[in-house]
């Protein structure tokens, strides 16, 4: 045959394969995410999702070592409260559940890098992510209590907030009450483009946050849109976000995509819950190849445009680009 270009030349060997990789992952650009409960010597795996766990202030620190064993340098933490009322006044108290473990991981890891979760759906009594008015979660107010809570979070050691409320115009409240209290510095990594999902069910249940009536779709995404993920992410950059997150990840690389393509800001990819799940699952019953498919589902985050990448799996994967299986 009398082919000039032949494509296959840049696959014959592994060494040759790396040399050319289109897209590369690294370790430190994983993030964690864990679960931190009220409470003493609890750790507690999670039903629905196996190998993850609930960790109890004096439990977490065995925890967040096991993470830097593993290469990872980036937690997400999530907070759940003994008591929880109609207004989440546990998330922005001094002494919860969030604030008490950012101290304490602070004192034992302290180079670790600290991200929050911003939201009150974990400590409403109704599991809504902000305060009612009728059956109806009301904006404005919950923007004040949102931007409240993240204060207190960085006040107490985080370094760097994640509203993923959906809530209009909550990053400019969380911005301009940092700014007012001297924390012009700490970054916003905005839940921009968070779609109502099916894939988060069993974080619902890891997190105790499903909502007690109704749902979610008054402000989270339709996932029908994609026009509508670029004008909120265009709107949190304009009210201050450093990072934009698209949440799902597997489901919605075409969205991940089209906002990398789009904004001047690192774009991150929240590889959910309901993914992590039916991984281990499909693992358990033989059907799949664990170890590959987290790779091939990282990758495919990173390639459709991601910097960033939250994942139950970022221990696994830290390993995997030790071994030279994936990077």
């Amino acid at each position: 045959m009398d082919m000039v270009i032949r494509p296959r030349r840049l696959r014959k060997t592994e060494t040759l394969r790396k040399m050319v990789r289109e897209t590369r992952v690294s370790a430190s650009s994983l993030i964690y995410p864990m679960f931190v409960i009220d409470g003493e010597g609890i750790e507690e795996e999670i039903p629905s999702m196996e190998g993850q766990y609930r960790y109890s202030v004096d439990r977490m620190p065995y925890a967040l070592e096991k993470l830097v064993q593993a290469g990872v340098s980036n937690v997400m933490l999530f907070g759940i409260p003994a008591h929880k009322d109609e207004c989440g006044s546990q998330a922005y108290a001094e002494d919860g559940i969030v604030q008490r473990a950012l101290r304490e991981a602070k004192r034992q890891f302290p180079d670790l890098y600290y991200i929050t979760d911003v939201c009150l759906c974990e400590y409403t009594s109704h599991g809504h992510c902000g305060l009612l008015k009728g059956d109806y979660v009301d904006n404005d107010p919950t923007v004040d209590l949102l931007a409240k809570t993240a204060l207190s979070h960085v006040q107490a050691g985080a370094d760097m907030v994640a509203p993923s409320d959906m809530m209009d115009g909550r990053v400019l409240g969380i911005r301009q009450l940092l700014d007012e209290n001297g924390y012009v510095e700490t970054p916003i990594m905005s839940y921009a483009v968070k779609y109502a999902s099916a894939f988060y069910g069993p974080f619902r249940e890891a997190a105790g946050s499903a909502p007690s009536f109704g749902d979610r779709k008054s402000y989270q995404m339709d996932f029908h849109n994609r026009k509508e993920g670029i004008k909120e992410a265009l709107l949190d950059i304009d009210e201050g976000a450093d990072i934009i997150m698209v949440k799902p990840a597997m489901a919605y690389l075409d969205v991940i995509r089209e906002v990398a393509d789009t904004v001047d800001v690192p774009v991150a990819a929240y590889s959910v819950s309901g993914e992590y799940a039916m991984v281990k699952a499909a693992a358990k019953m033989g059907w799949i190849e664990e170890d590959r498919i987290i790779c091939e589902m990282a990758v495919g985050a990173f390639r459709a445009g991601c910097g960033v990448y939250l994942t139950y799996f970022a221990k696994e994967l830290a390993q995997y680009i030790k071994e030279g299986r994936i990077g």
